[in-house]
């Protein structure tokens, strides 16, 4: 039972090959995370695209979901920052609102206020004589 060197030869290349294919598999690139994707705002985009374009890999693919969660999670972040604006605003407005009325009943009041102490002096007649009827 002798290998010959065109058995050793045969072997050697198939290894070669099965090597090489196995070294030239691209290699498994990880899902992304929810923390990569929020920061990355342009990333989260392209997923989205990409999970938009083929909607039956999009329900099993971890980009997808992870894409998904980040976008909650950013929503989540923004809703307290417009509710302070929002409310910032009303109290703005409020606030300008009741400046107006102030002034507009001081305005008001300084119409209808007599002030005694700076009434014209009107001199007062005596009622003239009533004539006498016989």
């Amino acid at each position: 039972m002798t290998i010959t060197n065109k058995c050793i030869v045969a072997c050697a290349c198939l290894g070669a090959v099965i090597l090489a294919a196995s070294g030239c598999s691209p290699r498994r690139i990880p899902p992304m995370t929810v923390a990569d994707l929020m920061e990355d705002r342009v990333l989260l985009d392209g997923v989205l695209m990409k999970c938009n374009q083929n909607q039956s890999k999009a329900r099993t693919d971890s980009d997808c979901l992870n894409a998904r969660v980040a976008i909650e999670r950013l929503a989540s972040q923004n809703e307290p920052a417009k509710e302070a604006k929002r409310m910032e605003d009303f109290e703005r407005s409020r606030d300008q609102l009741r400046m107006n009325q102030d002034k507009q009943r001081k305005e008001q009041e300084a119409k209808t206020k007599i002030d005694a102490y700076h009434l014209p002096l009107v001199p007062v007649d005596p009622a003239p004589p009533t004539p006498a009827t016989p």
